[in-house]
């Protein structure tokens, strides 16, 4: 039988649009929460519901009717010490350590994980998906990670994929073999 992983990004809230560093706090905004509600119900039914820790994708889940099981191994990207902090603003502190930071996958951010590291540890739950749907309320990274696992890309093209709020990436397979149906907007026709 086929593993079918529905990854759910959250939707939009003050930290996202300001490119802040996951901290595990940072509530939806009152746009991203409305846009939640308004998808609720366009998800395919699913066996099981799992979400990554943090403020952001439980309200996700929330807003959309679901109730699921925090995984502790779906967390993003751990950031360390700059963990809540802006992007532009550790950019401007400390440009040399972000720039070796987003070119080398296996420079971790100062006391956090590397690209590498996320992307293995998310693999590690790929693997072990399984049978039937499984819907995931993940953070952006964790979407991230999944497809390069998934398609076995390179871990430098972890930066290279965009994932908007509120859209659903599909993997199926089996056997390790996956398929990759890219961002779909929640609440979108389905062909």
């Amino acid at each position: 039988m086929t593993s079918r992983l529905v990854l759910v990004s959250p939707a939009i809230g003050a930290a996202l649009r300001e490119a802040r560093f996951y901290d595990g706090a940072g509530s939806l905004d009152e746009v991203g929460a409305a846009r939640a509600r308004a998808a609720a119900g366009t998800l395919p039914e699913a066996a099981r519901v799992v979400v990554s820790p943090g403020v952001r994708c439980r309200e996700t889940a929330e807003a959309l009717g679901l109730r699921g099981v925090v995984a502790a191994e779906l967390a993003p990207l751990d950031a360390g010490r700059w963990r809540g902090r802006a992007l532009a603003e550790v950019g401007a502190a400390e440009a040399e350590a972000v720039a070796r930071w987003l070119a080398d996958p296996d420079r971790a951010a100062p006391g956090g994980e590397s690209v590498r590291e996320v992307c293995a540890r998310v693999g590690r739950w790929l693997t072990s998906a399984p049978e039937g749907r499984t819907v995931a309320v993940v953070e952006p990274e964790v979407v991230r990670a999944a497809v390069v696992h998934a398609l076995g890309l390179p871990a430098g093209a972890f930066w290279r994929l965009d994932v908007p709020p509120l859209t659903a990436t599909e993997l199926s397979g089996r056997a390790g073999r996956w398929n990759l149906r890219l961002g779909r907007p929640l609440g979108a026709d389905r062909e």
